[in-house]
């Protein structure tokens, strides 16, 4: 079983001040309607005061003022507003200023044409190779005609994010654990297209979706961990091999280069000789025949250097002369 709690990631943002500032945006919409109301209702208190013949004429104004509070909306930018008339969908207003008719329109709700980005999981879900998983995505999706989007489905934030989650939970049945990791944008534009197919009747368009992270059981990912490091030791152990056969067959070629010639065979060793004290920085004990060999080897190679010497163009002509 997997722990979801274990993974819960922390908030980017604190969502309480977020939506009290949504609040506060959406309050500053009705300021019109508030100003209008404040005026109609001192118009009316100032009547108690008129003589008869202004009550006449203020009247009338400060109930023009209370019907255009009513009357009167605004619209962002980014929102439009479907609008009943009489239980039927007439239009859809925004954005900016519009007029309603008072208790004859009805708007159905500020709806945000912005893109979306929603947050869905799937817990405890089998793979296709009986493995259970978490998977953590997020969709990205927008709202392209605000009155499908609430006239086809009664809650569209809450039935993309259902949707969204039902899609996931199908491909992951229908898939591997390895494809699952390897091919994680293959899947999202595929999960993107089937919602995308689902969620055009109502209006909404699905832009991409990301996952963003696939949690398996400790047990497995334990085995799946030794597994790459057995598979990485085969690897070196072949890099080796091949590099054993390569030094073999250069060894090979250096024999046959030192077959029949006894000197540079010891001059060879005693430059590995060499080497090794220089290297380990330590007393190597060797037979005390040593220095002799290294004499007579450098002896015969004076000789013969000095025999080619005699016989090279040069020492003829130094001869003859």
């Amino acid at each position: 079983m997997i722990d979801k709690k274990n993974y819960k990631e922390l908030p980017d943002y604190n969502p309480f001040f977020d939506r009290i500032k949504k609040s506060f945006l959406c309050f500053r919409r009705y300021t019109p309607n508030i100003i209008l109301l404040l005026v109609a209702f001192g118009v009316f208190i100032g009547l108690r005061k008129l003589p008869e013949a202004s009550v006449v004429i203020y009247a009338p104004a400060a109930a023009v003022l209370v019907i255009t509070a009513f009357s009167v909306r605004i619209a962002f930018e980014w929102e439009r507003v479907p609008l009943l008339r009489f239980g039927k969908f007439t239009k859809t207003k925004g954005p900016g200023l519009f007029f309603i008719i008072p208790f004859v329109d009805l708007p159905l709700d500020y709806v945000d044409t912005r893109i979306i980005v929603t947050d869905f999981s799937a817990e405890n879900v089998l793979t296709r190779d009986a493995v259970p998983v978490y998977v953590d995505a997020i969709i990205f999706w927008m709202v392209w005609d605000a009155a499908k989007a609430k006239l086809e489905v009664e809650n569209y934030r809450q039935a993309v994010p259902l949707s969204a989650k039902t899609a996931l939970r199908d491909i992951i049945g229908k898939t591997s654990l390895s494809r699952l990791l390897a091919d994680r944008n293959e899947i999202g534009h595929g999960l993107q297209k089937y919602l995308d197919a689902k969620t055009n009747p109502w209006g909404i368009t699905s832009l991409a979706v990301e996952i963003k992270e696939i949690i398996i059981p400790k047990e497995l990912e334990e085995a799946m961990s030794r597994e790459a490091q057995a598979e990485r030791e085969k690897n070196a152990r072949l890099i080796l091999g091949s590099a054993e056969i390569d030094l073999a067959q250069k060894y090979a070629s250096a024999s046959e280069a030192y077959k029949g010639n006894y000197e540079a065979l010891t001059l060879r060793s005693l430059n590995s000789l060499m080497d090794a004290l220089k290297n380990k920085g330590s007393m190597i004990l060797v037979p005390s025949d040593v220095p002799n060999l290294m004499n007579k080897a450098i002896a015969a190679a004076l000789a013969k250097n000095k025999a080619s010497e005699n016989l090279s163009p040069e020492a003829g002509e130094r001869i003859k002369t």
